[in-house]
């Protein structure tokens, strides 16, 4: 995969050297015409699908729905009963990071989250996000953060207290308005070529043994492992808790 970043002069390319080491991108200073690429301009980097496409990927984790949910913590309920009372912060890896959400969501509660996102061009736009945030969020000190396969690194860490897994919701029907979250995860999937595990990863780290797993589910799904402990039910979302 040839990814490009756009930038506007040599002083952005100073800006950009941290994440350049995180990817192998071209330089640019004007946007290719056949193929998806980034832009570094104003502080921040944005991923464009196309050149057409005149809405680009950004993360922000002060702004938006994301900004909101962080002013609101103690709103988070299911969140919370789903991870269960503690008297000590817990050690939480998320296996399935995508954009972050519920991960910011535990740091601000006080844990220490390891998380893992398999596609490079996610891992960079949050490794992105997390730079202009981390004055504003000091709890993102407590947030380490890989571009790898989720069993792998699971494999070589220690003293994990609770595993978490938000997987994909199934592809929606042609008519049902998609989650523009989760639509931009699917297209990158695709531009890397990396295939959706799915449900799948659900079975492989319960094969594979947890202290404690929490599963994301939408309220309606099926239950994938009858040996559930219990369940933290909301109105579009539920929390499957396997000990």
């Amino acid at each position: 995969m040839n990814l490009s970043i756009v930038i506007e002069n040599d002083e952005d390319k100073r800006n950009i050297d941290e994440l350049l080491k995180q990817i192998e991108a071209k330089i640019l200073f004007h946007p290719p015409k056949n193929s998806p690429y980034f832009e570094f301009k104003e502080n921040k980097l944005r991923f464009f699908f196309d050149l057409e496409n005149s809405q680009p990927l950004d993360i922000d984790f002060l702004k938006g729905s994301m900004g909101w949910r962080l002013k609101r913590t103690d709103h988070e309920k299911l969140l919370k009963k789903a991870v269960g009372k503690t008297d000590k912060p817990l050690t939480i890896f998320d296996g399935t990071a995508g954009f972050l959400s519920d991960t910011l969501i535990l740091l601000a509660l006080g844990h220490k989250v390891i998380a893992c996102e398999q596609s490079k061009i996610l891992f960079v736009l949050l490794k992105d996000a997390i730079r202009r945030a981390k004055d504003d969020l000091p709890y993102l000190d407590n947030l380490k953060i890989y571009n790898d396969n989720s069993i792998n690194l699971y494999k070589n860490l220690e003293n994990i207290d609770l595993v978490f897994l938000d997987p994909m919701y199934p592809e929606p029907k042609k008519h049902v308005l998609r989650s523009g979250n989760m639509s931009s995860i699917r297209k990158i999937l695709n531009i890397e070529s990396i295939d959706d595990v799915e449900d799948n990863i659900f079975f492989e780290f319960k094969d594979f043994g947890c202290k404690k797993l929490v599963l994301k589910r939408p309220i309606k799904a099926e239950l994938l492992d009858q040996n559930i402990n219990y369940q933290v039910k909301g109105k579009s979302t539920r929390f499957d808790v396997y000990i």
